[in-house]
């Protein structure tokens, strides 16, 4: 059976080694070999080599065409939204065009883009030569519940779209994607044609001229780039929809890392992440240059580490716990309290799954603390449970003592604020039902003065002069993770208060900390096992 310490060792070494696979894997994404034959000199004629066809400076043009249909072989039924002549691959540009919506895509169809590349005064279907890509113009999401003030009942719009939105909360709908974001491969890259990247090469198409293999220009899609700020919902009565078009070189391994992303996102939506959650994913690449990404990559990773190691320590400091003395009653009660309701809150404001799965877990963890705190027993009597208290000795009646004197005073300062912004959110701010008024009252007070909670705990370190009965080895996991939080705060989308919250706690530690400093752990004194060091029976001598 492995101790604690070895078992934590061995998922610091897992993670080490988890770490460095993935920072090998990440150079082989970004770093491509290119043709041995090529490299020593052997010009146009080097065998197994895959030369790029844009090395021959070509006349390009770039057409974007729509249709409801989504395979097309000629002309027909297709319309010709954007066309740039003489297209010049290394200038970037961005281009917003009207684009005429058919009546079957505002009966909830599919309207597609085709994005051609070909040469110049050709047409696509005449030009063997030309490469394509198609693209979704539309998709389909629940639209946002429509927020109203509670007492008057009124919103902007809720006297012209009543029936409409009764009937569009549950089903989805068709939106517009206003972006279309267009990137070419412009490195002039010689491929080796025996071993080419199973990423790029399904964008690849080859051409035999004379010899030599060329690959096409690689036209690519960012589909990372179409966020959920952007959809437009479609009505019945729309006629036309704005669409920008915007174009951007690429670099070959940026091409590839891009091209992994999106393979990420789309298996995260075939897991079940809804458009929403995959757009909180998108937003970590696509607003983050690829810098800061690497940085967000080694600091989700310490996250989830310090995550596991204090919800390990946190549960091992309780599963062992059997007294109550110098822990506050209160404290936990409250910590549980708002740590449900912080996650009620997440679920209630559709916050993206990397924020609140963590939440769930550890709002189930002080539940349990909880039992433990209150000594509940459950013992069922059929199919009726009956919920028994143990009883506190003298020592905790004291250190309850000083808990409720301490929650005492605060309830003069606490309660009227919690009711005074309940009061003024409920006549000034508009919310979707008085549910969700309820839990951003609480979550409020929660994060408003939610500190405030953590002083019984700390007016009971002060009367007890100690700080030994207090879990620090979960303390310190989940101290880092307070500081990891403040990066993630401007990374990651998640309401406000959750990111004033994140800098909020890591005041309270550092109050935690002065008080480590200031009572130093006396070894005469009962730690955090109910136990005294003096009290500890001495090992028998071993004998030779």
């Amino acid at each position: 059976m492995l101790s604690r310490s070895s078992f934590t060792s061995l998922v610091v070494g897992v993670f080490a080694v988890y770490v460095a696979h993935t920072c090998w894997v990440m150079y082989g994404i970004v770093y491509t070999r290119p043709c041995p034959a090529a490299a020593e000199g052997g010009g146009g004629g080097a065998a197994g080599c895959v030369w790029p066809y844009l090395a021959r400076r070509p006349k390009l043009q770039l057409s974007v065409y729509t249709t409801t249909r989504s395979s097309i072989g000629a002309e027909s039924s297709i319309d010709l939204v954007l066309n740039v002549e003489d297209f010049d691959i290394e200038s970037k540009f961005e281009r917003t065009v009207n684009v005429s919506v058919p009546k079957k895509t505002r009966n909830n169809g599919t309207l597609y883009a085709y994005i051609f590349l070909h040469h110049a005064g050709i047409l696509p279907w005449h030009d063997g030569k030309q490469v394509h890509v198609v693209s979704p113009l539309t998709t389909y999401m629940i639209p946002k519940p429509e927020e109203i003030n509670l007492l008057t009942g009124e919103s902007a719009t809720q006297q012209i779209e009543a029936e409409k939105q009764t009937n569009a909360l549950d089903e989805p709908v068709s939106h517009w994607r206003s972006r279309l974001t267009l990137n070419i491969m412009v490195e002039d890259f010689v491929f080796d044609g025996s071993s080419l990247p199973a990423d790029v090469h399904r964008y690849m198409k080859m051409v035999q001229l004379g010899k030599t293999v060329h690959y096409l220009p690689i036209l690519f899609i960012d589909q990372l780039s179409n966020r959920v700020k952007d959809l437009m919902v479609i009505n019945r009565s729309t006629t036309e929809l704005p669409l920008t078009v915007s174009y951007d070189k690429i670099s070959l391994g940026k091409l590839r890392f891009w091209i992994h992303m999106q393979d990420a996102v789309y298996s995260l939506q075939q897991f079940g992440f809804s458009e929403k959650d995959a757009d909180e994913v998108k937003g970590i690449f696509v607003d983050t240059n690829l810098y800061f990404l690497a940085l967000t990559f080694f600091v989700a990773a310490f996250h989830l580490l310090f995550d596991f190691l204090a919800f390990k320590n946190d549960i091992s400091f309780w599963k062992k716990k059997r007294s109550m003395i110098g822990m506050s009653t209160k404290a936990v009660l409250w910590r549980c309290f708002s740590t449900v309701v912080i996650f009620l809150f997440l679920l209630d404001e559709q916050t993206s799954l990397l924020v609140l799965v963590p939440a769930g877990i550890g709002a189930v963890i002080e539940l349990w603390k909880v039992k433990k705190a209150l000594k509940m027993t459950i013992k069922w009597q059929g199919l009726r449970p009956r919920i028994q208290f143990g009883t506190y000795n003298d020592s905790e009646k004291k250190t309850e003592e000083y808990d409720t004197q301490a929650m005492k005073y605060l309830s003069y300062l606490l309660y009227p604020l919690c009711i005074g912004g309940a009061g003024y959110s409920l006549l000034n701010v508009k919310y979707k039902s008085w549910y969700s008024w309820l839990i951003n009252s609480f979550v409020n007070g929660v994060y408003a003065f939610g500190f405030l909670f953590m002083l019984p705990q700390l007016f009971v370190n002060y009367k007890m002069k100690s700080v030994a009965h207090l879990p620090w080895k979960a303390f310190t996991y989940k101290a880092f993770n307070t500081f990891i939080d403040d990066i993630f705060a401007f990374i990651i989308t998640m309401p406000t208060s959750h990111r004033l919250a994140c800098f909020r706690d890591d005041v309270v530690f550092l109050v935690y900390l002065y008080q480590r400093w200031l009572y130093p752990v006396d070894k005469s004194r009962v730690n955090e096992y109910g136990e005294s060091y003096e009290e500890k029976p001495k090992k028998k001598a071993h004998r030779e």
